[in-house]
């Protein structure tokens, strides 16, 4: 079953690889879908994919990288769109 979940960030998330790391998480686990920088100092993307691979995406972002500090993670489930072909980094 796909699953597509939006997601928002909060913490020590920004100038540590947080992005490039979430991708090559979501990219090991099969899924799609994007991340980027918000002004407010959060991340945030959609992610789509396998349901029990999006949870455990999902389970990675509570933690994050090394260096990290993850103080809150917010979700929504989203419709699947089945537009993206890989999880990719926008600006």
């Amino acid at each position: 079953m796909k699953r597509r979940v939006s997601f928002k960030v909060r913490g020590r998330v920004q100038g540590i690889a947080f992005r490039a790391t979430a991708r090559d998480q979501a990219q090991q686990l099969g899924l799609v879908g994007f991340i980027r920088n918000l002004e407010d100092g959060a991340v945030a993307g959609e992610v789509e994919g396998d349901a029990s691979a999006v949870d455990a995406f999902l389970a990675w972002l509570k933690r994050g990288p090394p260096g990290a500090r993850v103080d809150d993670l917010t979700t929504a489930d989203a419709t699947v769109a089945g537009l993206s072909k890989r999880f990719e980094i926008r600006t």
